[in-house]
């Protein structure tokens, strides 16, 4: 008979927690979460388009260093002798920074082709900047100068 009541008491405690349970409506349960803007910055082109130059770090948006590489790859009659300008201005457009990227392969091509620079900023300039990639214009005629900018962070 103890065993009878034993098992209609666990009955009814599991009855009672079922019943709690399937009262509650998950549905209507609300988890807040952090919301995260996240701001990204655009490559501007004049002049140019992605199929010409398409740069890899840093990217638009990026913190640097003082101190970094610029990478990525560009069509072969982007470049003059197998290089070209990048200028790197701050916040107020001035120049920080005047260098140049090289071809990392044969230019004399329309096909893409790597390219690298070094640029070292002056160690008393931390702060927004704009990275600026130059179509080589041999030339020097206004109307054939192409560029592609965008904004980043130099902070350490």
């Amino acid at each position: 008979m103890k065993t009878f009541y034993i098992v209609l008491v666990l009955l009814i405690v599991g009855f009672l927690i079922y019943l709690g349970f399937s009262s509650k409506n998950i549905d209507n349960i609300v988890v807040e979460q952090p919301i995260v803007v996240v701001e990204v910055a655009e490559i501007t082109y004049m002049n140019a388009s992605a199929d010409l130059i398409v740069p890899e770090l840093p990217f638009p948006g990026a913190v640097t260093g003082k101190e970094f590489s610029v990478i990525g790859t560009a069509r072969g009659n982007w470049y003059f002798e197998a290089s070209f300008p990048i200028d790197v201005l701050d916040k107020d457009g001035n120049i920080l920074v005047q260098t140049y990227a090289t071809a990392q392969g044969e230019w004399m091509t329309t096909d893409f082709v790597p390219f690298k620079g070094e640029v070292k900023v002056p160690e008393t300039y931390t702060g927004p900047a704009t990275l600026v990639l130059k179509y080589s214009n041999a030339s020097g005629e206004p109307e054939r100068d192409a560029s592609i900018s965008f904004p980043f962070v130099i902070e350490y």
